[in-house]
């Protein structure tokens, strides 16, 4: 994984679990034409640059996934049917076929383990040391899908526990109306891994926020939405509170 500015002083702890693209060396390209790489089912597209920006402006740690999704995907739990995908949005990934217990484990152990160890890491030192955190999970969604010109902006996934992410779908609304989706174009559920395992047995409150590829595909676009959201997370900072909701028990 990759940690950019691991001191910063924000509440706001970002998380990016398909941020990277790589592939480990000894996996060779799983079977894929190097375009496939370029596309949204490898990575998360524009998401590290963002995440960087978004550190950057609010002083906020940015923990993130420098592997693809499609080596194992660190937003799914271990034995989820979609970990290792073997088909997605249509592109066969021959390198996932036929996977055996040892191929998995030996993924599990290069890639999935040690970003999620370097995650509660992070969280229990900065609760030892009494500080308030929220976890905000960046992704980013393909425009188009299925046929579907997706309409939103960005989208707020949460599970109607979370007052920040009510918050953010307020603020959002205000300045953009529908272009906010509210669980949209995906709904959190229980495909989610990272904002269940780390937020829920902490108490800790998060957001899981998507924004469309076509925003953040550049340089500049970046630049921008990083401006905006850090805008909309600087005026919503003081009242976090201390970051907290109930506990939810592990399941």
């Amino acid at each position: 994984m990759i940690v950019a500015n691991p001191r910063g002083s924000s509440p706001y702890l970002l998380l990016g679990d398909h941020a990277g693209r790589e592939i480990p060396r000894a996996l060779g390209d799983l079977g894929l034409p190097p375009e496939a790489m370029d596309r949204h089912i490898a990575w998360d597209i524009g998401v590290a640059a963002l995440g960087e920006r978004l550190a950057a402006a609010l002083d906020a740690a940015f923990i993130r996934q420098r592997y693809s999704r499609l080596v194992i995907d660190c937003n799914r739990r271990l034995g989820d049917p979609t970990s290792v995908p073997t088909v997605s949005d249509g592109q066969i990934v021959p390198g996932n076929r036929g996977l055996g217990p040892a191929g998995l484990a030996a993924r599990q152990a290069r890639v999935f383990n040690p970003y999620h160890a370097e995650i509660a890491r992070v969280l229990d030192r900065r609760m030892a040391a009494g500080r308030t955190t929220v976890i905000i999970a960046l992704h980013s969604f393909t425009p188009v899908m299925e046929g579907f010109t997706r309409p939103w902006r960005y989208g707020v996934l949460h599970r109607d526990d979370s007052p920040f992410s009510r918050r953010v779908l307020g603020a959002l609304r205000s300045r953009l109306g529908d272009a906010a989706g509210d669980n949209q174009p995906y709904a959190m559920d229980g495909t989610d891994n990272t904002v269940p395992l780390h937020a829920d047995g902490r108490g800790l409150d998060y957001l899981e926020l998507e924004v469309r590829q076509d925003l953040i595909a550049d340089a500049d676009g970046q630049e921008a939405e990083a401006a905006f959201i850090a805008g909309v997370f600087a005026e919503l900072a003081p009242g976090i509170g201390d970051g907290r909701r109930p506990v939810t028990p592990a399941v």
